[in-house]
C-alpha cells in the first residue's frame, strides 16, 4: 500500500482507498483490522427512514446488536454512510462505550470526505456543488474502506467482498433492516457468496418482503428469488435480545 492510500481523519478513523478487487485484502491488513474472524454485516434502509423510524429501530441495534456483536467479537461492516441502519450502527456502539471495529464501506464519488472542501482560491467553486449531493460519513465507525464509484451501490459488491475478505473461514451473517432496491442487491451478493441473511421481519419495505417471502405469502419477486437460496431467515424487531441471541449464535465458531 502506498503512504497516501491509507490514512487517519481528525476522528482517529482510519481510511483506506482502494482501487481494484485484488488490492483489498491487502488494504483490510493496511488498516489494522483482524482476520480472519466472525463479520456481520448490516444493510437495509438509508436516507429514506425518517426520525420517528430510526427511534423506533433504536432499541434493535442499542439492545440487541451492539452487545452481541461485542461478545462473539466480531467485525461490524456496512455502508458507512450518516443515514438510516448506519446512523444506528454508530450511534449504538458510541452508546454501549463499544470496542468491536465498525467499517464503512462506501463508494468514493457519493461521500463528502473530512479534508476534501472545495479549495478556497478556486473562484468556480464547482467541488461545493458536487459535495451538496454526497452523504456525511458516519462519525462513531472506526474504519472507512472506499471504494470505485459514484452512484448509490455502487459498493454493495465491494461490502461483500470486504465481509468475505475479513471473515476468511470464519462465521459471518448479513442482516437486514427496512430497505430499498440497493438492500435487495446487498441480500441478493450475501446469499450468493454462501453468507446466510437474518431479516428483521417489522422493521419495513425490503426486509418485510423477504419476511414475508419466508412464510409462502405473495410478495416481491425478488424476495422469493432470494429466500430459495435456503439461507434466509428472520426475527421480529419488537424482540431486539432475541435478534441479538441470534447473531450470537451465527457468529459462533463451530464445534467439533
Amino acid at each position: 500500500m502506498n503512504a497516501n492510500q491509507i490514512r487517519v481523519d481528525d476522528r482517529g478513523a482510519i481510511h483506506v482507498h482502494v482501487v481494484t478487487r485484488d488490492t483489498l485484502a491487502l488494504a483490510l491488513e493496511a488498516a489494522g483490522l483482524p482476520s480472519p474472524g466472525p463479520v456481520l454485516v448490516v444493510v437495509g434502509g438509508a436516507g429514506r427512514m425518517d426520525a420517528a423510524e430510526l427511534r423506533r429501530l433504536t432499541p434493535l441495534f442499542t439492545d440487541g446488536l451492539a452487545p452481541a456483536i461485542e461478545k462473539v467479537g466480531a467485525v461490524a461492516v456496512d455502508g458507512g454512510t450518516d443515514a438510516g441502519v448506519m446512523r444506528l450502527l454508530g450511534a449504538a456502539r458510541e452508546a454501549r462505550s463499544a470496542s468491536f471495529p465498525l467499517v464503512g464501506v462506501a463508494a468514493e464519488g457519493t461521500v463528502c470526505l473530512p479534508g476534501a472542501a472545495s479549495d478556497p482560491n478556486d473562484a468556480t467553486n464547482a467541488s461545493d456543488a458536487t459535495n451538496a449531493n454526497k452523504a456525511n460519513l458516519e462519525p462513531y465507525h472506526t474504519h472507512f474502506v472506499l471504494v470505485p464509484g459514484d452512484q448509490w451501490g455502487d459498493e454493495s459488491s465491494w461490502i461483500s467482498a470486504t465481509a468475505s475478505d475479513l471473515a476468511g473461514t470464519a462465521p459471518s451473517l448479513t442482516l437486514l433492516v427496512n430497505g430499498g432496491d440497493i438492500a435487495y442487491r446487498d441480500a441478493a451478493l450475501s446469499v450468493e457468496a454462501g453468507r446466510p441473511l437474518l431479516v428483521i421481519r417489522g422493521s419495513g419495505r425490503a426486509a418485510d418482503e423477504i419476511a414475508t417471502a419466508i412464510r409462502g405469502e405473495p410478495s416481491d419477486p425478488r424476495a422469493h428469488q432470494i429466500v430459495r437460496s435456503g439461507l434466509v431467515t428472520y426475527v421480529d424487531v419488537a424482540d431486539p435480545r432475541g435478534v441479538g441471541a441470534a447473531v450470537s449464535a451465527a457468529l459462533q465458531p463451530p464445534t467439533h
